[in-house]
């Protein structure tokens, strides 16, 4: 991009401004008002909202505007806007009403949920326009923005410099580091945002495993879960999502006194980052079966009218389902889910690297594992031995193959097994647990049945093979002698 001249916008007071004042917006641009040094202006579509969030907190000094070109004036050079709206059209809309009004050098920041590849389109528009595009994932929630979340932005080097202060200002902190890094180019921020979904989704997915198998196994309450549960929270599984599926056990429902779980209706929702995970892995040749199928399994649990129709077909009762030894049980479900969250964020990161490769970025996964370590719904102990993995090897080919977590796998092996076994045997579908450990297996496979496959593909399609006792790729012609001839190499 060429430098523009930079005019100076007399009488312009805030140094970064949000638009988009829904509960994310809204708690953003009061995160950001709290901190010493920002000024913040404030502008929303629908104008109530915006004299809203005004009116209810006069303390944050906010610079209202009720026009794009007000909002513009408002902001100080470079002008910085920080977008939260809907991805897909209002996010377009949104960025076109601001190069309406902005100049070239001025930053357009979208904190939405937006597909990677929707970021990348955008900031190469936005970029030959003479602006600055920077795509960030906000992770946190509600409270993760007011408080601190954990921040992911892309976009080019120039904006890191306006940008870097502001958002170390409002980013949560963890262990003494503010929980935002520049993640790379264009739509890495956003890609690396969805990962984090993606190992989110599969995070939930085995938590609800192992509550289901101890509640059916042990005959265990939910609020007695709880305990467990926050017993857990005290060692190598501390994690925010451990702490918060106590805290839901516990719930009881004002209504009916039940557990507030046992009258939740079992269809769990799903905003797409899951979904776009699993295809972007398909995309990239990376296998993600752990997040898959606590995406799957979101989907399963959504078809009401196949599960009513299927309840009759055959198999165990897991009501039948009893364990002699509770405690050990407990704690051979604690293992399997340690080890099969090691395997789905091991597979997350085999997705960013393969990502970074296949788009040219420059993405440091140390990095990105400590600013998840704090403002994130993934926030765990357990990214700290994810970063000195990455610090000891930063080439690491697979993360479950540090010194750490191949002690740990070896610790949890048997209960692993004895869990997805027994789960099986029962009827307790328990598809992440599953999936985790034949992805483990795979592997660690010294030879996979991928040969038989490869023979059944150059029988019905020619598509070649490679052999093991010599270099070149073979054919053979099954429909005539069968004898083997040398083809051209398809890898």
């Amino acid at each position: 991009m060429t430098d523009a001249p930079r005019t100076e916008n007399a009488g312009a007071q805030a140094n970064i401004g949000v638009v988009g004042l829904a509960v994310m917006g809204s708690n953003l641009a009061r995160n950001l008002a709290s901190r010493e040094g920002n000024t913040v202006a404030v502008f929303n579509r629908s104008r109530s909202k915006t004299d809203e969030l005004v009116q209810a907190h006069p303390e944050a000094g906010f610079v209202p505007a009720f026009s794009y070109a007000e909002f513009a004036a408002s902001l100080q050079r470079p002008r910085t806007a920080i977008i939260m709206v809907k991805a897909g059209g209002p996010t377009d809309a949104v960025i076109d009403e601001l190069m309406n009004v902005f100049e070239p050098g001025d930053i357009i920041v979208d904190g939405g949920n937006s597909l990677f590849t929707d970021t990348i389109r955008r900031e190469k528009a936005v970029r030959d326009r003479g602006f600055n595009y920077v795509g960030m994932g906000v992770s946190g929630g509600e409270e993760g923005a007011l408080r601190g979340p954990s921040l992911m932005p892309g976009g080019p080097d120039e904006s890191w410099v306006t940008l870097g202060p502001i958002l170390r200002s409002i980013a949560a902190v963890a262990e003494g580091e503010p929980c935002v890094t520049h993640v790379g180019h264009d739509g890495a921020g956003h890609f690396v945002k969805m990962v984090h979904n993606g190992i989110e989704y599969a995070d939930m997915q085995l938590i609800a495993e192992a509550y289901d198998l101890i509640r059916r196994g042990t005959g265990k309450t939910p609020a007695e879960i709880a305990d467990v549960f926050a017993a857990w929270n005290s060692g190598e599984l501390d994690s925010y999502l451990i702490e918060i599926t106590a805290e839901v056990l516990r719930q009881t429902d004002a209504a009916t006194g039940r557990p507030l779980v046992d009258v939740i209706v079992d269809e769990a929702g799903a905003k797409g980052t899951g979904a776009w995970t699993v295809q972007t892995a398909l995309d990239l040749g990376v296998p993600v079966s752990g997040i898959a199928e606590a995406t799957f399994a979101r989907s399963l649990s959504s078809h009401r009218e196949q599960r009513d129709v299927a309840g009759e077909l055959p198999g165990p009762s897991p009501e039948a389902f009893a364990v002699d030894d509770a405690g050990l049980f407990v704690e051979q479900v604690r293992l399997a889910l340690y080890a099969s969250k090691i395997v789905a964020y091991s597979q997350g990161f085999d997705e960013i690297r393969a990502g970074a490769a296949q788009f040219g970025w420059d993405i440091d996964l140390g990095a990105v594992s400590k600013i998840w370590r704090g403002g994130c719904i993934i926030r765990a102990q357990f990214l700290n031995r994810i970063a000195d993995a990455y610090d000891a090897a930063p080439e690491l080919p697979v993360l479950l193959t540090a010194p750490y977590f191949v002690e740990a796998l070896g610790r949890a092996q048997d209960a692993w097994r004895h869990v997805v076994a027994t789960a099986a045997s029962v009827g307790v579908p328990a598809p992440a647990f599953s999936s985790s450990l034949a992805y483990y297996d795979g592997l660690r496979a010294d030879r996979l049945p991928a040969a038989l496959i490869q023979g059944q593909r150059d029988f019905f399609g020619a598509h070649t093979y490679r052999r093991v006792d010599r270099p070149g790729t073979f054919h053979t012609l099954w429909s005539g002698d069968r004898t083997e001839i040398e083809a051209e190499d398809t890898h």
